[in-house]
């Protein structure tokens, strides 16, 4: 059956539907194994002498590290995306009944069990330009719900 509108509707929604979000929709496991390799951040810090073992106490020594990647405003961004994904990769495998999600757009945020959602890449990049909110404490205040 031939319908213009729902035709037009559908390539207007197919378009808003990422590659991220089909791939999650896929395979939500794997995607959020990707989403937690977070390469760049862990060859960073690894470099200062903290080791990422996605756990609480790890965002707490992510928090007292020198802010050097300031100095360069190219990998800020990058670094932030990969702090604030570190941090969802925290939250998901430590609060009960956090799980990954993907926006259709594309944007990856933590669901947690209360239904409430946090926009970790946000998070992450709030941290690497300002220092703050502490990632320590965007665990702390998910961990309470």
């Amino acid at each position: 059956m031939n319908i213009p509108f729902l035709d037009n509707w559908r390539k207007r929604h197919a378009a808003d539907h990422s590659p991220l979000a089909a791939a999650f929709d896929r395979d939500p496991e794997g995607v959020g194994e990707l989403l937690a390799e977070c390469e760049l951040l862990r060859a960073r810090v690894q470099d200062a002498g903290v080791t990422l073992d996605d756990t609480p106490g790890s965002l707490a020594a992510l928090d007292q590290l020198p802010p050097r990647w300031r100095d360069d405003p190219e990998e800020l961004p990058w670094l932030g995306n990969d702090a604030g994904l570190y941090l969802g990769t925290v939250i998901v495998r430590n609060v009960p009944g956090a799980s990954w999600q993907v926006w259709p757009g594309g944007q990856p945020v933590v669901r947690l069990a209360s239904g409430r959602e946090i926009n970790v890449v946000e998070a992450g990049l709030d941290w690497a330009m300002s220092g703050s909110p502490q990632l320590s404490q965007v665990y702390g205040e998910s961990a309470e719900f």
